[in-house]
Order: structure tokens, then C-alpha cells, then sequence
């Protein structure tokens, strides 16, 4: 997809969630840089729904560094809640970095929510797009779309942009062990080792593998080989157990008819067992002996 076209489309993405006026002029005062205000830090308070719990501290020093130099070129996005006290929508780093590099007021766009629900969707939407939130961030988000707000995940897709697919992907990362999960929001480990990592169902050897991805650090090609041999492995020795079962039926079944015995399985998963007897009198004599 192109830049421009992407563009586009996370466009029809917020205008279906707060109506096309709303979204054209935030983007105009954005491009002219007007409407905005010059807010004291004392009258900001985070969002507490804020999807993004993870603040890379290297990245709030460096803000900081560029704020210090030419200060906040883009404003944060805020709500009114009464005259003294703004909720921040989006812009929760340079909050932050301000903060740190000791001003005493910041530019800020208001926008005018009412709705909790409103304010939520818009500061989870904007993250999402605007914000490189890490992966479990990211599927946390949609999974709290999902859960709080009744959406599925071709409504998000229309909301964020993203295909349905990478809507799903996201979401299974959190089937994973939470360890594993740490692992990738500290860096540790892609996306992608952990997409592969999901299709082991044993959380026990999820962290054997993680442990290896760690230590061996193993590209995402080498991590899916070894799951697709650990699923091989897992779906012999299911193949084997189901042999013995046959094995030891079959003998026991002769051993009771006193006769060769014969155990079929069709490909619906039906099992037949055909034998013969010398006469009906023998096997009417084998049912009395079972009934009793």
C-alpha cells in the first residue's frame, strides 16, 4: 500500500469514529498550527486508559534534549474536564519530557469529548496510529476494542486502517506465556519469533524455546524449525500411543474370542472389528462367559 493511499485510509479510520468534521478540523489546525493553546503543565492529567505502559527512557532523555533546543513543535491533544484541568488524548511523551526539561506550560489542542467511551476510542485509535507502541501494547489495545466496546476485528481494521489478518495476529501474541510477552515488549524477542512460538500449546516448552531464541539468539527462520520439529515429535508420539491402543485391544479381544481378531479405523475415525467363530454355539458360549 502506498504511503499516500495508507494515509487514506487511517483517515476513514477516524472519521468513522468521531465523524468526518471532527477529523478534518483536527488536521487543519494541526497543518496551520492554530486553535491551540498554551497550557500550564499544573492543569494536565495523564489519560489512566492510556494503552501505552511502556515509556522507553532513552527516548523520553532524547525528547527532552530536542525540547530543550526548539522546544515542542507539535501540541498534545487534550480534553476539557473544568477550568482548571485538562485529560491528555495523545502526546503523553512530550508530556512527560516537558516536564522533565522544567516547562511550565505546553501547546495544547482541545478537543472537545464528553463521552468516556469517546475519549478512550480516540486515545486508543491515535496511539495506535500515531504511537510506536510495542506489540503486546498493540494487542492489548485491540483486544480491549474488542472486549469494552463490542467491536470485532474487521471494525477495528476499518478504525485503524490494518487488514483483519494483522488485526488476528496481534491478538494471538497474547495466548503466549506472559513471560514470553515481556520478552517482546522489552526487545528481547520480534513479533514474528513470538507468532511462531504460538503454535506451541505447552507453555513449558514455550519458555524452553524462548530461553533458546535468548541465548542462542536464533533468527525467526531457525525458531520456526524448531517448533515445526517439536510439533512433528508431539504428532508421533500421538501416532504411536494410538498404535498401542490398537495393539493391546486387538490382543485382548483375541484372548477373549479365543480367536484371530481384526481392528480397522476409517477415515472418519469409525473403528470395526471383524473375527470368526468355529460355530454359533462357541460364540454363544464367549457371550455367556462376557455376561457374567
Amino acid at each position: 500500500m502506498s504511503e499516500k493511499k495508507e494515509k487514506k485510509v487511517l483517515g476513514r479510520g477516524l472519521d468513522a469514529l468521531l465523524g468526518d468534521s471532527n477529523v478534518s478540523d483536527i488536521s487543519n489546525n494541526r497543518k496551520k498550527n492554530i486553535n491551540s493553546l498554551q497550557l500550564s503543565l499544573d492543569k494536565i492529567q495523564v489519560n489512566p486508559n492510556q494503552p501505552r505502559t511502556n515509556f522507553d527512557t532513552n527516548e523520553i532523555e532524547n525528547l527532552v534534549i530536542s525540547i530543550k533546543e526548539i522546544g515542542i513543535i507539535q501540541p498534545i491533544t487534550v480534553r476539557r474536564i473544568n477550568d482548571n484541568k485538562y485529560e491528555i488524548i495523545s502526546g503523553e511523551r512530550r508530556f512527560r519530557a516537558s516536564k522533565i526539561a522544567n516547562l511550565k506550560s505546553i501547546p495544547c489542542y482541545i478537543k472537545p469529548i464528553d463521552n468516556e467511551t469517546d475519549l478512550l476510542k480516540m486515545s486508543l485509535v491515535e496511539n495506535i496510529q500515531r504511537v510506536d507502541l510495542d506489540p503486546i501494547e498493540i494487542a492489548l489495545t485491540y483486544e480491549r476494542l474488542i472486549s469494552e466496546y463490542d467491536l470485532n476485528a474487521v471494525s477495528i481494521s476499518r478504525l485503524v486502517g490494518k487488514d483483519r489478518s494483522t488485526i488476528t495476529n496481534y491478538i494471538r501474541l497474547l495466548k503466549l506465556d506472559p513471560i514470553i510477552q515481556s520478552g517482546i515488549r522489552d526487545g528481547f524477542l520480534s513479533m514474528a519469533h513470538g507468532r511462531a512460538l504460538i503454535n506451541i500449546y505447552d507453555k513449558k516448552l514455550q519458555i524452553e524455546i524462548y530461553k533458546q531464541i535468548i541465548s542462542l539468539k536464533l533468527s525467526v527462520r531457525q525458531t520456526e524449525n524448531i517448533v515445526r520439529r517439536n510439533s512433528l515429535i508431539k504428532s508421533n508420539n500421538s501416532i504411536t500411543d494410538v498404535s498401542k491402543i490398537y495393539i493391546d485391544a486387538t490382543n485382548k479381544f483375541e484372548k477373549i474370542f479365543n480367536s484371530k481378531v481384526i481392528l480397522k479405523e476409517n477415515t472418519k475415525g469409525k473403528v470395526t472389528l471383524s473375527t470368526s467363530f468355529e460355530s454359533i454355539n462357541v460364540l454363544y458360549s464367549i457371550l455367556k462367559k462376557i455376561s457374567n
